[in-house]
């Protein structure tokens, strides 16, 4: 472990990897009728609640976001019907008598839903400086470099175009993986939109400096409009020590603690993921 952590992240907005999804809540219901078993049912219910999934997450980001600030509305309803949709969570599933179709399965599910890249590319700085658009956060350094060498000391700034809730990680080329956002000294990770942050500041009593071992590494960042799940952590002093490994943490992260909104007829998140691969060296 390095005895003082070093961490660099220059994030263009188009970065090595980012991306949007919606988090979302989503039920599915399926009857058994005469010929159906009750594998067959809930299977059934599943493959509606998914199908259920993508379609109100569209809903929902129109709702949230002005289309016309980023992309035609043509463009998102075509990204979300061919959008990737992954089961994060069994919320519940039950079995129920319907008067009208007999025994039935009802299940919720909370799927995270990322539309396929779209071909119109959003201007980037009118994305990160409009709160009408999806959900995004960016992070930079005062130097634009990929490649850094011991002993440099590095200031971070965090910006997001919407209130939203962050975590940081910093994955060491050993495998192991550190969370400096939030830490022991600074737990708020909560952010307001349209506002630079810097890391290390105010309660932080870390210093961002290159030091070894050396090699291929990466930030990742986490961002949702809710706030995020919980995961493995252990005191370090200044910062903390992920004790689960990089998939996971990425999966718990997503186990967001969605609040309903008023007016909303879907529990629902933005989410927001970016990583950089970076490179330290003596």
């Amino acid at each position: 472990m390095k005895n003082i952590i070093f961490i660099l992240l220059f994030l263009c907005f188009i970065s090595l990897f980012s991306a949007q999804s919606v988090i979302i809540e989503a039920t599915g219901v399926a009857s058994m009728g005469d010929t159906k078993s009750r594998k067959e049912t809930i299977n059934e219910a599943k493959t509606n609640a998914l199908n259920a999934a993508s379609q109100n997450a569209s809903t929902y980001i129109t709702s949230e976001t002005t289309v016309r600030d980023y992309i035609t509305e043509k463009d998102l309803v075509e990204a979300f019907s061919q959008a990737v949709v992954k089961v994060l969570e069994e919320v519940k599933g039950e079995w129920f008598k319907d008067n009208l179709t007999g025994e039935s399965y009802k299940i919720t599910l909370k799927v995270e839903v990322t539309p396929k890249e779209m071909t119109a590319k959003p201007n980037e700085v009118e994305m990160i400086d409009s709160p009408n658009a999806p959900l995004t956060v960016k992070l930079w350094t005062d130097k634009n470099q990929t490649e850094f060498k011991a002993g440099e000391k590095i200031n971070l700034y965090l910006k997001g175009n919407k209130p939203f809730f962050a975590r940081v990680v910093y994955a060491q080329n050993d495998g192991s993986l550190v969370q400096i956002l939030p830490n022991p000294f600074r737990k708020d990770n909560y952010f307001n939109g349209g506002t630079v942050y810097t890391l290390p500041s105010g309660k932080d009593t870390y210093e961002l400096s290159v030091e070894p071992p050396f090699g291929n590494e990466k930030i990742l960042v986490y961002a949702s409009t809710d706030e995020l799940g919980d995961v493995k952590l252990e005191d370090a002093g200044a910062i903390f020590i992920v004790n689960d490994n990089l998939e996971d943490t990425g999966i718990k992260t997503r186990g967001i603690k969605i609040q309903k909104k008023e007016g909303k007829s879907s529990k629902a998140a933005e989410f927001f993921e970016s990583e950089l691969k970076i490179k330290t060296m003596k």
